[in-house]
């Protein structure tokens, strides 16, 4: 097996897998739906392109800084009904995680792929974008070890250096979510096909490992929290 690991860090994340209508919700981590789109986005997959080989790797997230949850308040105008006609203005509530950073790795054993997808990180086809075309990357993705040959994808994620400092008073250990057949909480963001948006459900485990220290070149400012 192999991992490839990705930099999800950002003022603004939206990771939503149930949202309706005119309430947006999102996870507290990044959903494996948004993290294959990103990839997709990377490559330069439209959304009718099959996705099978990249739902096929074994996610797992490393919440890094815990995101503060909050709501943005959206308006839009001419909005087509359903029944027939427009709706001159729609109001929406969306939710949002502020400041968070994660450590995504993904773990198969088609090295070709992974090479593929680190190299499409670096230089990527379109933007990359945060669940939100709105919400920017505060950091690339793309990491230049991200790519590790021969490794086993929990000890990868429990070794890498921390990329963000903790807030006062948040829990010394950090959150890890793993892809799990076995696990006890059921996601339903598992893509069969963004063209139909068809999802299916996934397991996966929560288990909370102590931080590795802070890379020399990845560590960023301390949190203004902290002052």
């Amino acid at each position: 097996m192999s991992v490839l690991l990705l930099r999800l860090c950002g003022p603004m994340q939206s990771w939503g897998v149930q949202s309706r209508f005119t309430v947006r919700d999102t996870g507290l981590e990044p959903s494996k739906s948004g993290v294959v789109g990103l990839l997709c986005a990377a490559l330069g997959r439209p959304r009718i392109a099959p996705v099978a080989d990249l739902a096929a790797l074994r996610m797992g997230v490393r919440v890094d800084r815990e995101g503060r949850l909050a709501v943005d308040y959206h308006t839009a105008q001419n909005v087509y009904r359903a029944k027939g006609g427009i709706k001159e203005t729609e109001l929406s509530t969306r939710y949002y995680l502020a400041d968070a950073c994660f450590l995504v790795g993904l773990e198969g054993e088609d090295d070709a792929l992974l090479r593929r997808l680190h190299q499409a990180l670096r230089d990527p086809h379109w933007p990359l974008y945060l669940g939100r075309k709105a919400f920017v990357p505060g950091r690339p993705p793309w990491l230049a070890d991200g790519l590790r040959p021969g490794e086993d994808l929990l000890e990868t994620l429990a070794r890498y250096p921390r990329l963000a400092s903790p807030r006062r008073g948040e829990r010394p250990q950090m959150r890890l979510v793993l892809e799990d057949p076995n696990g006890s909480e059921v996601r339903p963001d598992q893509p069969i096909s963004f063209a139909q948006r068809r999802f299916a459900p996934r397991r996966v485990r929560v288990t909370f490992i102590d931080p590795p220290p802070a890379g020399p070149d990845d560590a960023e400012p301390p949190d203004t929290d902290r002052a």
